[in-house]
């Protein structure tokens, strides 16, 4: 038998319910509005038919053909489910694989991926309330209602306890980390070191405020030295080579004196003797430190000696030695035509260097015994070597007790020139020629005689000859020993000035 399909108009409408009484409160409440009777239309007549209903237009050709699925021919309308087989031994190595997406149909036009645009990850999910809120300022966090002082005070006291306690374990690490390191403390000797009277140092303390350094100065160059105050006036001893240049300086030359202190002060010359290369300048002070002349005479080789000066512009050095020889003849200069520099002097082993000059040896009691005055140096070598000349203080003080009082010196005079000699029959100074009117001519003495001894001083070469002499005084007749033809005889001399 054929069912028809009823008129829409006639359809059969649901059955109807058992409705319990509602409270006119509740109705009121909960209830459909006035002339509603179903949920989903005002009126059931105003729906238009289900076959009435509005569609969306067919699909155009190339859309379809370019994102539709593919022809109708092949039969396949859904994607594959995961293990499902189907296909045929070509779709081997196609896109189903074991690590390909098994919901993915290959023979599909258009496959869902991801966005076009990565998701940001800080950006929240979607449907998710949490937001991003206001960030805490300083005064929020110390003094606002979203944090507790308590609570700041509390976290203040556990990042010192930490802090203290990663330094105490740091602190133990470092020291036991490394044994070549420890906390020590050095002893020291108790007293310090003693000085007794009569040492190094005690002399040191008490010769170098008389000692100064002397610097001259010209148009064209200069030089430096060392001086000695011997006396009260601010009378200085020093070498005649130091304030002359050796005889270069001019009288527009100027000499400054510098003491131990610091302070300078310009100094006048108030004579010189170049004979035996010494000079007397003065300054104005007040109450200087002097030095007293010890007796040169007593000194015996071996005895300690002690050099101050300024050796290379080093002021107010000290260096330490003994006599290592007495009455050695020292003979220098006598270029440009002048006499040359002769004395007796005191060797020393005592560090003597260019800047000493001028300066002065003194004993073990701190007594000027000595004016430095020249080292012996060997090939090459200007510096000291141990063997340093220093005038005898006897002679310097004589001699600078005649400049002081006559601004000048004179000294007594054979009046013979003279070389050495040394022979198995006579060694001494032979005469080579007899000034006229001199001494030696009035006594007698011939060119050829070989002088030997003058007075009580063996006469060795012609330098202790002049120094021989030198010891008297002009006017003085002394005994002469001499070699003339193999015989000896002795004659006596008065001697001359020079």
């Amino acid at each position: 038998m054929t069912q028809q399909n009823p008129d829409p108009e006639q359809r059969i409408g649901p059955r109807p319910l058992e409705r319990p009484a509602v409270d006119p409160s509740s109705a009121a409440a909960f209830g459909r509005p006035a002339g509603v009777d179903g949920a989903f239309s005002p009126h059931a007549a105003a729906r238009p038919p289900l076959g009435g209903l509005p569609s969306a237009p067919p699909t155009p050709d190339a859309l379809a053909s370019a994102f539709g699925r593919t022809p109708a021919d092949t039969g396949v309308r859904l994607q594959r489910p995961p293990g499902a087989g189907g296909g045929d031994a070509g779709d081997e190595g196609h896109l189903w694989s074991e690590d390909a997406d098994p919901w993915r149909d290959p023979a599909a036009g258009a496959v869902i991926g991801p966005p076009a645009v990565p998701k940001d990850d800080d950006e929240p999910a979607a449907g998710s309330t949490r937001g991003t809120g206001a960030l805490l300022s300083l005064p929020d966090v110390l003094f606002g209602r979203r944090v507790k002082p308590v609570a700041l005070a509390l976290l203040g006291v556990v990042a010192l306890v930490i802090g203290a306690a990663g330094g105490l374990v740091g602190w133990v690490v470092a020291r036991s980390g490394d044994a070549l390191t420890s906390d020590v403390t050095l002893a020291q000797v108790e007293p310090g070191v003693q000085r007794p009277v009569g040492s190094v140092s005690d002399i040191a303390t008490r010769v170098r405020p008389a000692v100064v350094s002397i610097e001259v100065r010209m148009e064209q160059g200069g030089g430096t030295g060392s001086g000695v105050f011997i006396d009260g006036s601010g009378y200085i001893l020093t070498n005649w080579h130091v304030v002359t240049l050796e005889g270069r300086a001019t009288p527009e030359s100027t000499i400054t004196t510098v003491f131990t202190d610091g302070t300078r002060a310009e100094a006048k010359v108030v004579g010189t003797d170049a004979k035996t290369d010494l000079a007397v300048i003065k300054v104005a002070v007040t109450n200087p430190t002097v030095l007293q002349f010890g007796d040169s005479d007593k000194l015996q080789v071996g005895d300690p000696v002690i050099a101050v000066g300024s050796p290379l512009g080093l002021s107010d050095t000290v260096t330490q030695g003994i006599v290592s020889a007495l009455h050695r003849p020292v003979v220098a200069g006598g270029e440009n035509g002048e006499a040359p520099i002769t004395y007796d002097a005191i060797q020393t082993d005592a560090a003597i260097n260019q800047g000493n000059s001028g300066g002065p040896l003194v004993d073990a009691t701190g007594a000027l015994i000595g004016i430095n005055s020249a080292i012996r140096s060997s090939t090459g070598n200007t510096g000291s070597i141990g063997l340093g000349f220093a005038i005898p203080g006897n002679d310097a003080k004589r001699i600078a007790e005649t400049i002081i009082r006559d601004g000048q010196v004179k000294h007594a005079d054979i009046g013979a020139n003279v070389k050495s000699v040394s022979a198995d029959t006579a060694e001494g100074a032979q005469v080579v020629n007899v000034a006229d009117g001199g001494a030696a001519a009035a006594a007698g003495i011939a060119e050829g005689d070989v002088i030997r001894k003058v007075g009580d001083r063996q006469v060795r070469n012609a330098a202790e000859l002049t120094v021989a002499v030198r010891e008297h005084r002009p006017g003085d007749t002394v005994p002469v020993v001499l070699a003339r033809q193999g015989r000896e005889l002795t004659i006596q001399v008065t001697l001359r000035s020079d």
